[in-house]
């Protein structure tokens, strides 16, 4: 991927939107597409307790921004 911002990046988030963790994934970041995956499908599976599912809708807006934000330099 190119730089932050990049259409990369909206495509990637845009990926996220619909499938958690999928933004992650097309940007060739395996372990953290595993995660937000996981994380928001155990929390919305789990919705009628209310507290797992208001995680997992914070756990997917974040996987959206993480995908949008990211920036594929190393430091």
């Amino acid at each position: 991927m190119a730089e932050q911002g990049s259409g990369g990046n909206v495509i990637a988030a845009l990926c996220s939107f619909f499938i958690p963790g999928l933004g992650q994934l097309v940007q060739g970041r395996l372990l953290p597409a595993i995660l937000f995956f996981v994380m928001c499908g155990v929390g919305y599976f789990l919705w009628w307790l209310i507290v797992p599912g208001i995680i997992a809708a914070l756990v997917h807006l974040w996987g959206i921004i993480d995908a949008a934000t990211f920036n594929n330099r190393r430091y």
